[in-house]
């Protein structure tokens, strides 16, 4: 068994490619080298958003509130979200969710998930989704296979211009 205390980590902040999206995290499953169930510490500032709206396809994550008001904009609509409060998120366009702080408080909040892989996370509001084969989202092996793509674009199974061997 191996345990960590919160105060023992570092935060880490995300690189925001939206002005919006700014949070601070502590990766705790990381910590204790946790390999098939993923748990990360947020801290979210007022008036900022999580990671953009998105589902997983095969990893169930779930929500816990431990400090903070904001809303939980999911698939059914948003719900405002205080400290106590508890939401799981299906591994499907029904699991579909955002983080927004709306409040005037720091919110902190445990995300818990599954680690499956591969994963194929999908972005509805960006238009695109990912790709991670070899480690799951949050996971901190090399990966054989990454990347975000559009959703609208196609390439043909069988392509004209594939080259002659």
């Amino acid at each position: 068994m191996n345990t960590i205390n919160e105060s023992d980590l570092e935060w880490s902040e995300n690189d925001p490619e939206l002005d919006d999206v700014v949070f601070r995290r502590k990766e705790l499953s990381t910590a204790v080298d946790a390999d098939d169930l993923g748990c990360s510490l947020y801290e979210l500032p007022p008036g900022k958003r999580s990671w953009p709206y998105h589902y997983h396809t095969a990893n169930e994550e779930a929500l816990y509130v431990l400090a903070g008001d904001g809303l939980l904009v999911a698939a059914d609509g948003e719900h405002p979200l205080e400290a106590g409060d508890y939401a799981t998120f299906p591994a499907n366009e029904r699991g579909g969710h955002r983080i927004v702080n709306d409040g005037d408080e720091p919110l902190r909040y445990l995300l818990v998930s599954t680690m499956n892989e591969p994963d194929v996370t999908v972005y509805p509001e960006l238009e695109t989704f990912g790709v991670y084969v070899g480690s799951p989202p949050g996971g901190r092996e090399e990966r054989t296979l990454e990347g975000y793509y559009r959703i609208d674009d196609d390439v043909a199974y069988w392509d004209a211009d594939e080259p002659e061997e």
